[in-house]
């Protein structure tokens, strides 16, 4: 502590005294304000992804970063101009290419891109759902052993996330003994926010099953089986809809039933 609270006393000295700091040289160049001296190490820039590039808030022109995932994985540097990031000789940014159905991205397989209309589409942005690479459980009840009406009855597109809070919210702490608390209680990818999908989600699941197995399988993933599996779409009291993997269809089942869970979550 004491080591580095000297050296800042001499930055903050030989900035005060002579307006210039000099690292590696005590004769730093006169016209510069920083003069880093070094024939063994380089300068080290803030490195992040573009999403957190994006992120950063009115950012000031003259700004540099390294974006750690642009130019296909390669990283580059990068500079902001009045309005919009280039690269260093100018040209536009390599930002890497958004998600398409198929990819492995955000710990699952991207399933299903936003239109309009969809609950979470936002114009000139790529958004949309990923599922987990393998089932969570193959025999798991939706109720925690009480029959109540959750009001867990949105169908669409985007709506998945807020039925399975609702159900997690009125059926109790247990969660992972009951199909919507076993999903969000899901951290694939290091993610907290998996959730059951709802019936209109669960059905694009199946329609997208052979591409999700196939990039499932290069990542450590499982096939979907031929089965049921749970929606978070509630159909009444006693009954929730299901979709069956071996021919498409929906029907819905008593809620005491096993049946098996894939999570899912939106990007």
């Amino acid at each position: 502590m004491k080591q580095i609270f000297t050296f800042l006393a001499a930055v903050v000295l030989t900035a005060t005294t002579y307006a210039q700091v000099g690292i590696g040289t005590t004769t730093p160049a006169t016209s510069a304000a920083l003069d880093i001296t070094s024939t063994t190490k380089g300068l080290l820039i803030p490195r992040m992804t573009a999403a957190q590039r994006d992120a950063i808030i009115s950012p000031t022109q003259g700004l540099i970063i390294f974006c750690s995932d642009c130019a296909l994985g390669e990283g580059e540097l990068q500079v902001r101009l009045t309005s919009s990031w280039k690269n260093t000789i100018g040209g536009a940014v390599n930002d890497p290419a958004p998600p398409a159905i198929g990819d492995f991205h955000g710990g699952g397989v991207v399933f299903l891109l936003f239109a309009e209309g969809d609950i979470g589409y936002v114009a000139g942005e790529t958004h949309g759902l990923i599922a987990a690479v393998a089932d969570q459980s193959f025999s798991i009840r939706w109720y925690n052993g009480s029959y109540v009406t959750t009001g867990a009855t949105g169908t669409a597109i985007g709506t998945g996330a807020t039925n399975t809070t609702t159900i997690i919210s009125v059926q109790g702490p247990t969660e992972t003994s009951y199909a919507a608390g076993l999903a969000r209680a899901y951290t694939g990818g290091g993610h907290t926010d998996w959730f059951l999908p709802s019936k209109d989600e669960l059905y694009e699941m199946y329609t997208n099953r052979a591409t999700i197995n196939t990039t499932a399988a290069a990542n450590y993933g499982s096939d979907f089986t031929t089965d049921l599996y749970w929606s978070s779409t509630e159909y009444g009291t006693n009954y929730v809809w299901t979709q069956f993997f071996f021919n498409g269809n929906h029907t819905f089942h008593g809620k005491s039933i096993t049946i098996r869970v894939r999570a899912v979550r939106a990007f």
